[in-house]
Formats: structure tokens, C-alpha cells, sequence
């Protein structure tokens, strides 16, 4: 059965012309059939609302019937549309019709036996844009799931730990925990200083191995109400909370910082030593709530004065310096 609601436009800058092709849909029984007598005025038409099928005469001064296609395009892909294009046409040139169809078009309507073709050739249309629509509708869903996935997706797939957008909800989750129950957050990040080298090194399958033997050791070294996550490629982070401020330090961590530096990671390429810094961004509720950036970018600077000292180093954001 046609769809009788299908929308079309027709255009033609000879009015006798467009109003045959419209009564010939209207006494078929099509509903939504507009006119329009020249391209800038059709594409004005599709700019309010668009068509499912477009029959325009290809000569047609100001824009012709190639130039409208085009536009129309660029409509299409602007509102995630598509329009099935149909020319009418007295040109029966291969080079000609080749032409179109490179532009975009999609069918042709001969003008000598309008009368024959046009029905059977706005079935096909019908069906045809009614399935490209429906696949970029359904594309269009599917990339929108895609993305909510990804914003909700908080696993690191190499190792299976958490990742830094999980890392950064639990540190907001840390800080405003302190700001109104008190007590102190600590976000410690970890870096493989030796990363780097070890990568010009062994494959990236045993660099994989390794990434999952690190995170295992921290997962066994850290407090079990702790949150580790992967950060980054050789970095990885601890969130905590301490209700008492005065256990927040790095003496608190030692024993995470002596385990991944002193004791070598088992692979199938041997057993692999890695040099590990280590910086403990501390805040409190004393010197007033810093942000989550102002936190990762202190432990970050931290980090790097870790990899040049070789300590164990702790720093502050710059809102708790300035206090």
C-alpha cells in the first residue's frame, strides 16, 4: 500500500508543468503535495520542513535542477535526512545522465511519457526514502547509545580497574565528604617513571601484562575501603578518606610505595622492575575545598618533583597553599 502521507515537493518554474505533476499525485491520493516555481523557494520549503521525495525540473533558471541536488544535499546532511531526488528531464544523453547521478540524483522522469512513469516511479521512491530514513534514524540511536555508553563506561579495559573518569566521581564524592562530615581526602598518583624505556623494550603484549601486574599489586597493597583506579597509560590512583586528618600522610602509603618499587613484576618475558613515584595530594576541610582539577593538577606536579627527587612526595592544591 503507498503511503499517502508521503510528503513531496515539486518544482518546476513552468506553473502549468508543476501543477500537472501535483494533480496527478493529488487524484492518486497523495495529501502532502506542496509547489514550489523556482529552487531558491524549494529549498526555502525543505529549510521549514523536509520532503521524502523531490521531483524538480532540471532546467530551471537561477538554479537548475544539478545545483538544487546539491543543495539539497547539504540539507540532507545537515538535518540527518535524506530526500529521494527526481528530475524531470527531455535529456536522454548518457553523459548527461551520468553527470546526475554523480551529483546525487536519484531517478529520472522522461517528459515525453510523464503520464506512465511518474506513479510507479514515486512507489519506488516512497520505499526508497522511507529506508534510508529509517537507517539514519536508527543510526543516529545507536551512535546516541554509544555515547551514553561511553559516558557511563568508568572500566579501564586493559586491566579492569577503574578509569579516570570513575577516579574523578569518587574524588568530588572524597571532597565533599570532607566539606561536610570533615576528616581529610587524599588522592595519591602513581607513576611508572621507567615506562617509557621498558616500552622500547619488551612487546606490547607483555607491556599489557605488566599494566594488569601493577594494578594487582596496588589493588593488594591499598586499604580495602580505598578506590584504585588507572589514570593513564603508566599512571594509576589512589582516592581515600581519613576521618582523622592526622592519619592523611605519607606514612599512610609507605607501605604501597616500598611494594611496587622493591619487588619485581612476573611476566611471560621474566621478571620486570619497575621505578615507581609516588605524590599524595592532601586536602581538608581547615583550608577550605579545592576542585577536582585543582587536586589532579597538584598530584600531577607532585608526581613529576617525585621523578626527579626519587621521594615519596606530598603536596597541596594551590586554593590550601594560598589559605
Amino acid at each position: 500500500m503507498p503511503n499517502l502521507d508521503l510528503p513531496i515537493l515539486v518544482v518546476d518554474d513552468a506553473k502549468f508543468s508543476s501543477m500537472v505533476v501535483a494533480r496527478t499525485l493529488k487524484k492518486a491520493g497523495y495529501r502532502d503535495v506542496r509547489i514550489a516555481h523556482n529552487a531558491p523557494d524549494a529549498v526555502g520549503l525543505m529549510e521549514d520542513r523536509p520532503v521524502s521525495v523531490l521531483i524538480a525540473d532540471w532546467l530551471m533558471p537561477e538554479m537548475d535542477g544539478l545545483e538544487l541536488t546539491d543543495r539539497v544535499r547539504q540539507l540532507d546532511e545537515q538535518g540527518n535526512h535524506y530526500t529521494y531526488v527526481m528530475l524531470l528531464t527531455a535529456r536522454e544523453s548518457v553523459d548527461a545522465l551520468a553527470e546526475a547521478f554523480d551529483r546525487g540524483v536519484d531517478d529520472f522522469i522522461y517528459k515525453s511519457d510523464m503520464s506512465k512513469q511518474l506513479l510507479p516511479r514515486i512507489f519506488a521512491a516512497d520505499r526508497m526514502a522511507d529506508r534510508q530514513n529509517t537507517l539514519l534514524m536508527a543510526n543516529a540511536l545507536l551512535v546516541e547509545n554509544n555515547r551514553e555508553l561511553e559516558s557511563r563506561n568508568i572500566i579501564d579495559l586493559e586491566t579492569g580497574l577503574c578509569n579516570n573518569a570513575y577516579a574523578r566521581e569518587r574524588l568530588e564524592r572524597s571532597l565533599r565528604q570532607a566539606e561536610s562530615r570533615g576528616g581529610a581526602s587524599a588522592y595519591v598518583l602513581v607513576g611508572i617513571r621507567n615506562w617509557q624505556p621498558l616500552k622500547r623494550q619488551h612487546s606490547a603484549g607483555t607491556m599489557s601484562e605488566l599494566a594488569v601486574g601493577i594494578g594487582r599489586r596496588l589493588s593488594h597493597l591499598i586499604r580495602p575501603m580505598d578506590t584504585l583506579c588507572r589514570v593513564g597509560d603508566n599512571q594509576y590512583a589512589i582516592v581515600a578518606h581519613f576521618d582523622n586528618p592526622e592519619h592523611c600522610s605519607v606514612s599512610a602509603f609507605r607501605r604501597i610505595y616500598d611494594g611496587i618499587n622493591h619487588k619485581a613484576l612476573k611476566t611471560t618475558a621474566g621478571y620486570i622492575s619497575v621505578e615507581a613515584g609516588m605524590a599524595l595530594c592532601r586536602t581538608d576541610i581547615q583550608h577550605g575545598t579545592p576542585s577536582v582539577a585543582d587536586v589532579e593538577k597538584a598530584a600531577v606536579q607532585g608526581l613529576m618533583d617525585a621523578y626527579e627527587t626519587r621521594l615519596f612526595t606530598e603536596t597541596a592544591p594551590d586554593v590550601l597553599q594560598e589559605a
